[in-house]
């Protein structure tokens, strides 16, 4: 299969933060192909080329100017530690013009930041690292500020929370372009979980006994196993020996969303796993994933996908590794 690699651009500022910087590089600026192709064409740039300084004290030499901008498909920004840093009026009208044209935007923890100050997020929901959060909501009132996420998908502008929610994001990013056996390829060579959902929490605000962490494990696996029944909470509670209301705040305190969302985002997966890689109708999938009818699996996975399964399966199922449906 031929694929024209999309263009990212990884823009470097001054105290950029070394580990942001290195979950796109490793996401999209890998050298060699994931599952036989290679998807994307990485350039790393900053405003003034040169050696830029970054948080952990060390510098990295960048060689492209904010030209690379201009021919970008995706342009991310990695976070940066000097909060009070000046964005220059250059690399503000440089980002401005590519949202212009249709680019799209990512920013990795503070660098929403960066966004915020070209006015790219005005009258917009976006996140950021939940320590952070309220200094931007009080520099930018307009912009809707969300502590609770893993990542915010805007549409053209996308946003993480910090450190390891950066590889959320971009395996988001990677699933939105090439499908969810792509970005679980990418996960694998990455050794990290290949998803979770942005509307998960940044972090438990208490800390779960390692028991009760184990029982919640143990039922998520029984209860993937069991997709395609009619699961409820009741049913999941029992299997974990809790009382439904014990497991479902437990539940909500560990994995960060309800049982039932949860369940929801799992059969959601399935199903675009079985679009993707199988050619099972429309109905034998809803069934397979535990949605029900095909109405219903439509109206879930176009709420949550923006597009319908038919059309999902048209632009993905080609770019997929094919198998054979099991019974």
């Amino acid at each position: 299969m031929s694929v024209t690699p999309r263009r990212v651009a990884v823009l470097v500022l001054p105290s950029v933060v070394p580990f942001d910087l290195g979950v796109p590089m490793q996401v999209f600026g890998y050298p060699r192909p994931d599952l036989g192709v290679r998807r994307y064409r990485v350039t790393v740039c900053t405003p003034t080329p040169g050696l830029v300084h970054t948080s952990a004290g060390f510098a990295i030499d960048v060689r492209h100017g904010l030209r690379a901008l201009a021919q970008a498909d995706t342009i991310v920004l990695p976070g940066i530690d000097d909060l009070d840093l000046h964005v220059t009026p250059a690399t503000v009208a440089a980002l401005q013009r590519a949202h212009r044209r249709g680019a799209r935007l990512v920013s990795i923890c503070t660098g929403a930041f960066v966004l915020a100050e070209a006015g790219l997020l005005d009258g917009r929901r976006a996140t950021t690292h939940w320590i952070d959060a309220p200094l931007l909501q009080a520099r930018h009132p307009t912009v809707t500020v969300d502590p609770d996420v893993l990542y915010v998908d805007d549409g053209d502008i996308l946003t993480s929370a910090g450190i390891a929610c950066g590889i959320d994001l971009c395996l988001h990013v990677v699933r939105c372009d090439y499908g969810a056996a792509v970005a679980a390829a990418v996960a694998r060579r990455m050794v990290v979980a290949p998803h979770r959902e942005g509307s998960q929490a940044q972090f438990v605000a208490r800390p779960v006994d390692a028991e009760v962490a184990s029982t919640l494990e143990g039922t998520c696996r029984w209860a993937r196993e069991r997709l395609a029944q009619p699961l409820t909470v009741a049913q999941l509670a029992r299997h974990a020996r809790l009382a439904e209301r014990t497991f479902t705040r437990r539940f909500r305190a560990e994995i960060g969303t309800s049982p039932l969302q949860w369940l929801l985002s799992e059969r959601l997966l399935v199903a675009r796993e079985l679009l993707e890689t199988t050619r099972l109708s429309l109905a034998r999938v809803a069934t397979r994933c535990g949605l029900g009818s095909e109405v219903s699996m439509r109206a879930h996975f176009r709420r949550r996908f923006g597009v319908s399964p038919a059309a999902y399966r048209r632009q993905f199922a080609a770019s997929a590794p094919s198998r054979q449906p099991r019974p």
